[in-house]
């Protein structure tokens, strides 16, 4: 059965780029593509499936029904997470993390997601800015090819 080892490497094989499906008012689906991979629960130490988000839709769709599905793909093989989400952000307070603690969460998100900065004031004042909110998804199911 895979589990997030097997997610942390097929996400590295494909540059992190994964599909998160969310569920919209209506019970349809909305899908979007976004950079993602494991990292530490800032609370409870587990791993967990993070990215960083900051689409309106995605976040109020995670706030409100926050069940959801990630898939990764490399070439033919991939693999799906689904779980719930936990948010951190300025408008997602429920964590109760202090606004260093969220600075440093962002930041580490975005390197486990594959991600590189040179100017790390500069990426923290466009976080805050945009009210982007760490996406912390605890699995429920691992499957794959």
């Amino acid at each position: 059965m895979p589990d997030l080892h097997d997610v942390a490497e097929l996400a590295a094989a494909n540059g992190h780029l994964a599909v998160i499906s969310t569920i919209r008012a209506d019970g349809t689906v909305q899908a979007s593509l976004v950079s993602a991979g494991v990292s530490t629960h800032p609370k409870t130490g587990r791993k967990v499936l993070a990215l960083v988000a900051g689409g309106r839709v995605k976040l109020a769709n995670l706030r409100a029904r926050p069940t959801t599905t990630v898939t990764f793909h490399h070439r033919w093989n991939w693999i799906t997470i689904e779980g719930t989400a936990e948010l951190a952000g300025p408008d997602d307070t429920k964590l109760g993390l202090r606004p260093d603690e969220l600075t440093a969460l962002l930041r580490t998100i975005f390197t486990d997601a594959g991600g590189t900065h040179d100017d790390w004031p500069t990426y923290d004042r466009t976080m805050a800015q945009e009210r982007r909110a760490a996406v912390l998804i605890q699995p429920t199911r691992i499957y794959s090819n």
